[in-house]
């Protein structure tokens, strides 16, 4: 797996978390990163780590507002029964590709949906790039929004 997609991974489980059980972010991927040093003595590299924070620490203090996004501008697929997962699969790519702006679209897109069929399910996987198809649609407006802040 490359480093940037074990990034995102690493990230996705803390969200994971984060979201069900109303964890604090910095102890949980703490958590995390300690298990996997007890795993594989490396554990993870550390532009891996580097990564997966920025990424945590982007999406976590905007998740309402990434989901008002994802449910505004997919609204075929009702927010509130997406999965825990599936919602924070669909987090993190926004944010990458409206927020951060350091991933290409299709990019984030392609992870994405690359992490859903780890994840989820092969189903899944169709869902995720449909929505972030979607979104992809109007982003000219998405971005402007996050440009704005409102």
């Amino acid at each position: 797996m490359k480093s940037r997609t074990r990034a995102r991974s690493l990230a996705l489980q803390v969200l994971y978390e984060v979201d069900i059980a109303d964890h604090l972010p910095g102890t949980v991927l703490d958590e995390r990163l300690e298990e996997a040093r007890e795993e594989d003595q490396a554990g993870y590299d550390q532009d891996v780590v580097d990564f997966a924070r920025q990424i945590i620490f982007g999406v976590y203090p905007l998740a309402q507002k990434l989901d008002e996004v994802i449910a505004e501008y997919a609204p075929e697929w009702p927010f509130d029964q997406i999965s825990a997962i599936d919602r924070n699969i669909l987090r993190i790519a926004t944010w990458e590709f409206f927020v951060s702006g350091k991933t290409p679209l299709k990019v984030a897109i392609n992870e994405a949906v690359e992490l859903a069929k780890y994840f989820s399910s092969e189903t899944t996987s169709r869902f995720v790039n449909g929505v972030l198809g979607s979104l992809a649609d109007h982003q000219n407006i998405i971005a402007q929004q996050f440009k704005k802040g409102d």
